[in-house]
């Protein structure tokens, strides 16, 4: 299909990211149409099929993104496959050079992701900016992947014969992307892949789509050639066609329970790789000999931040013993945070991001009050600007007396919820920990080091903090959640990811040395061991008289040739 249309977004050389900028922050009567990018250029989509893209702050309809028709859909695959036959010949020193110009190049338009960011998805721009940041750390980290793609040498595994180990391109994959991080997590995914060799297609979240095509865009000035990245849109249908797509390979996921599982199985059945980062429900343990400022504090931080929409946030406290104590304090410190429009000055939480995720945690609250918690703070209908009256908001909130029984306390919140358990020791509060089904993060603080050891030893949690409340490592390590928070044995980032865009291919090559000079001198030698007078007349036997004789004489002659290295012979 032709996708190119006569509204195509114009490209401009040194200018290009501002040039999008302006048009994705475009005003007017109608909302702003987000483009699909494929092949190196931005087109818009024919779909007659629009998702409206919602301020959380405000719930206007700032922008629409198009549910991509099946042409479009296979246009992109069909690119990146077409790109792959070259880009995957590109030395890898030369690949790690474009991220190397693409990480240069977020920094100087870190502040335009993130207006973008807060614009759609609605968390602070201090939120923003760090959800870019840590994507862009991810790209740093692309630029040292030479180092991860040197194989293996055994050298004379046998006579003259080695053995190589070396990485090779899976060919297209794919991402697809949740709302709460749209540039950290599009950035965990395709410079890994892509500098490995691979070529890729990226659905967005349709819900905040805008800030991973000005990386498209960044991408695309830094020098990744056209088809190597390509970025569609829509729902179910975009996610069933990439797991159906026979060109694609793998295929990279962040986001809900529900959708993990249905990627995992049906992208496995269709015999892709498949690496699903899902649902999360991380626990914090205060011991009652942490420093309580210290903690308290990082409490705060970990559990209300980006209003708690994100997987690595600490939404259970266990409170062992004397540490129930300090949730008076806790209140307190917690009070002090200014809900509000991302854009103001001064707000420390934004809005969720949509009605029905706000209705839901309202309802969670409500029913941990009726199965007996105690509401200990309650954030619900919070005091906002005039202008933001119709926003998805809701203010910090902390629920105590919570037990694993309650419903508040199994599923997953999203939101700015702490719930609180108590715990009677250290044992106890590891018990609640394991019995807990996930394993993003988890956190311990203490002022023991016997108690931060045997937390992390015992502790079936994929990533732990001590005294550090939420533990996501740098892109140089991997990200290592565990239990049914993933599925999928290769995780995203560092040496795993490696290990996911690649696959190894072995070589094992014989180079012998002509041996035909030497056969004459070896028939003659066992011709030799073998005549009675030791004096034979060659001449007097056939070929086949000598070949008989060295057949009869092998052991003799392969001692010959091992202790003559003239004479190897196979």
């Amino acid at each position: 299909a032709k996708l190119t249309s006569s509204l195509k977004w114009q490209l401009f050389n040194n200018r290009s990211a501002v040039a999008l900028t302006s048009r994705l922050f475009s005003t007017g009567p109608q909302p702003t149409k987000v483009p699909l990018f494929i092949n190196g250029e931005f087109v818009q989509s024919s779909s007659d099929k629009w998702l409206d893209i919602h301020n959380p702050a405000t719930n206007e309809v700032v922008a629409q993104a198009p549910v991509a028709t099946q042409d479009e859909m296979l246009a992109a695959v069909s690119a990146a496959r077409e790109a792959f036959k070259t880009w995957r010949e590109v030395p890898v020193s030369d690949r790690a050079r474009v991220m190397l110009k693409l990480q240069a190049l977020i920094r100087e338009n870190m502040d335009a992701v993130a207006e973008i960011i807060t614009r759609e998805q609605g968390k602070t721009l201090a939120d923003a900016r760090g959800d870019v940041f840590r994507g862009l750390e991810v790209v740093e980290h692309a630029c040292s992947i030479p180092n991860f793609m040197m194989g293996e040498t055994q050298h004379n595994i046998s006579h003259d014969v080695d053995t190589i180990t070396f990485k090779q391109p899976l060919g297209v994959c794919a991402g697809i992307t949740p709302f709460n991080f749209p540039a950290m997590i599009p950035l965990w995914m395709f410079p890994m892949a892509v500098t490995t060799g691979n070529t890729y297609v990226l659905k967005p979240s349709e819900r905040d789509p805008s800030a991973t095509m000005l990386l498209a865009q960044l991408a695309k000035d830094a020098g990744l050639p056209d088809g190597v990245l390509n970025i569609i849109h829509g729902q179910h249908d975009a996610v069933n066609f990439i797991c159906d797509n026979e060109d694609i390979k793998a295929i990279s996921f962040v986001g809900g329970d529900a959708a993990g599982r249905h990627i995992y199985q049906r992208g496995s059945i269709n015999g892709k790789r498949v690496q699903c980062n899902m649902a999360a429900k991380n626990h914090g343990v205060l011991m009652p000999d942490a420093n309580k400022e210290a903690t308290l504090n990082a409490l705060v931080g970990a559990a209300f931040g980006a209003a708690g929409q994100r997987c690595m946030a600490l939404t259970t406290a266990v409170l062992v013993g004397e540490a129930k104590d300090w949730m008076v304090d806790l209140k307190e410190k917690t009070k002090q945070l200014k809900v509000g429009c991302g854009t103001q000055p001064g707000v420390d939480i934004g809005p969720v991001i949509s009605p029905q995720s706000l209705s839901r945690i309202h309802g969670l609250i409500e029913s941990a009050k009726e199965q007996g918690a105690t509401v200990l703070l309650d954030g619900r209908h919070p005091e906002v600007a005039d202008n933001c009256k119709s926003g998805n908001f809701i203010g910090p909130t902390i629920v105590t007396n919570v037990t694993p029984e309650m419903d508040i306390y199994k599923e997953e919140v999203f939101g700015p919820v702490l719930i609180c358990v108590n715990a009677e020791s250290l044992d106890h509060a590891i018990d609640i920990v394991n019995s807990n089904p996930y394993g993003n993060g988890t956190a311990i603080f203490t002022q023991s080091g016997a108690s931060a050891r045997k937390y992390q030893h015992l502790t079936e949690c994929g990533q732990i903090g001590i005294n550090l409340p939420i533990p996501v490592p740098l892109p140089f390590f991997s990200f290592t959640g565990s239990k049914k928070s993933i599925l999928g044995d290769l995780q995203f980032y560092g040496k795993t990811a490696v290990q996911f865009f690649t696959y190894p291919k072995t070589v094992i090559s014989n180079w012998r040395e002509d041996l035909s000079k030497y056969v004459e001198q070896i028939i003659f030698s066992a011709c030799l061991m073998h005549s009675q007078d030791k004096t034979p007349n060659c001449h007097a036997h056939s070929r086949e008289q000598w070949q008989s004789a060295l057949e009869g004489e092998r052991l003799l002659v392969n001692y010959m040739c091992i202790n003559e290295p003239s004479l190897h012979t196979p």
